[in-house]
């Protein structure tokens, strides 16, 4: 996520009710059948456009959730879905006879894909030949992903932490649970999401039991603004610019607030919306083998 899309995606109020909330990992939408080729003919393009049905406003004028590799025509053999299309994902997609890989993040090293700057290099060149070689269509669904009600990457975080039936439609992404200890939330986020390490600003022994919850790299502004609208226990992201949102933390706790800040990681803290889009996907399109391969955290700790 780019903090330059978050406006996109606002604290909204009008999502699903409440009363649905625990079932938030299902589509809310179907299609009937006459509205979809069988499994042996659908293409890329109409892969595509089934998703964007379900899409309040799709298809976006402005976007970067745009085919950036493959033809739009070519037929469906698998789906992947994945945070990053790397050279080891798109190798793995192969082998499992899948020909298209939905990617939430970039395939070419910045936000809008542009390619005019790699023309010679041979990184990208590499992966260009690999995408080739094994017919590979790739598709972002960023905006789109996001623009879901609800939002498909905090619905698969919530439901991966467990955390799906505190989720409140009224106020997305305000999470109250019961009151337990910040040491406890780490090791469970770190448990559940599969982290290794995580960077935190806090006491471990402090209760928490109101937590803002902003996957991704929503940008400092936004989340410094959910802390000033909301006064949360605890404020997780997933990735932050460390001019911005930490220092703001640091100040706030300096005035005497016991506010504490868990900062994931980008990859491990939308990974699970990526998980979910497989599982949303699945009954709208019966016969096609939908699976996800995590592009994981590329860094390692020393």
């Amino acid at each position: 996520m780019n903090a330059n899309t978050w406006p996109r995606r606002k604290f909204i109020s009008s999502l699903t009710t409440t009363a649905l909330a625990a079932q938030m990992i299902k589509p809310l939408r179907s299609f009937a059948t006459a509205d979809k080729a069988s499994a042996d003919d659908l293409t890329v393009q109409q892969v595509i456009d089934i998703i964007l049905k379900s899409i309040p406003g799709a298809p976006f004028k402005d976007t970067v959730d745009t085919i950036k590799w493959g033809d739009a025509n070519q037929k469906v053999t698998g789906i992947v879905t994945t945070m990053f299309a790397t050279d080891d994902v798109i190798e793995k997609a192969a082998k499992l006879g899948s020909n298209f890989i939905i990617a939430h993040e970039p395939t070419f090293y910045n936000h809008t894909d542009d390619t005019g700057w790699l023309t010679n290099d041979p990184v990208y060149q590499y992966k260009k030949a690999l995408l080739a070689k094994n017919n590979m269509a790739v598709w972002r669904c960023h905006d789109y992903l996001h623009a879901h009600k609800p939002d498909g990457v905090l619905m698969g975080v919530l439901n991966a932490l467990g955390w799906n039936k505190y989720y409140d439609e009224s106020n997305p992404h305000i999470i109250s649970i019961p009151s337990t200890s910040f040491g406890n939330i780490i090791e469970h986020a770190k448990k559940e999401l599969e982290i290794a390490h995580v960077k935190i600003i806090g006491d471990r022994n402090q209760m928490c039991s109101r937590v803002a919850l902003i996957p991704g790299a929503a940008g400092g502004r936004l989340q410094i603004a959910a802390l000033q609208k909301e006064k949360p226990d605890l404020l997780i992201v997933g990735e932050l610019n460390e001019w911005e949102t930490s220092e703001y933390v640091r100040d706030l706790r300096y005035t005497g607030a016991n506010t504490s800040l868990l900062v994931l990681g980008h990859i491990a803290s939308e990974e699970p919306g990526l998980q979910w889009l497989v599982e949303w996907l699945k009954p709208q399109l019966p016969g096609i083998n939908i699976t996800h391969i995590p592009s994981r955290d590329v860094f390692s700790w020393e």
